[in-house]
């Protein structure tokens, strides 16, 4: 097991995955926590103070503005493709709006469904992604395909040996 030289509230990757973390200072912080939280807070405190999208634009921005980011997260476990920065921030900036969105929600009514139904399905989702799927390192050579490039740089038509 490697040492985390960065404590866990700040980062829970361990070094060999601090490609997904962007440094602050000396520091290693997440990239989806650190797109996805501000936005998130940010606009459950705007939604405190009055400034709530109202039903149904709530509901539909809660189930829509995560769901990309979750459909990455299990198509990365699945290894479906690959982890790229950007796109990571992106969509969880976007997951930002939407969790927001719902603390807002929650923060009106503590028994939203729409806020604990969305959140505990999503949830779950993700988890039985982490639980069943490939992550990056767990890849063997099988789970790529290797393709010869001759000498010009051209690949071999598919009827060479």
């Amino acid at each position: 097991m490697s040492s985390r030289p960065t404590p866990i509230w700040l980062s829970h990757h361990y070094p060999d995955q601090y490609d997904r973390c962007v440094r602050v200072g000396s520091r290693h912080v997440c990239r989806r926590c650190f797109w996805m939280y501000p936005v998130a807070f940010a606009i459950g405190i705007a939604a405190a103070a009055g400034y709530e999208l109202p039903s149904p634009w709530s509901q539909l921005v809660l189930v829509l503005f995560p769901l990309p980011a979750l459909v990455e997260f299990v198509g990365e476990h699945r290894g479906l493709w690959d982890y790229t920065p950007t796109r990571h921030a992106v969509l969880s900036f976007l997951q930002g709006i939407g969790v927001g969105v719902g603390f807002g929600r929650y923060l009106d009514n503590h028994t939203d469904l729409w806020w604990w139904g969305i959140g505990t399905l999503y949830s779950l989702i993700a988890l039985a992604a982490a639980l069943t799927g490939k992550r990056p390192d767990d890849r063997t050579a099988d789970d790529h395909t290797v393709v010869a490039i001759d000498e010009g740089g051209e690949r071999p038509s598919p009827d060479e040996p």
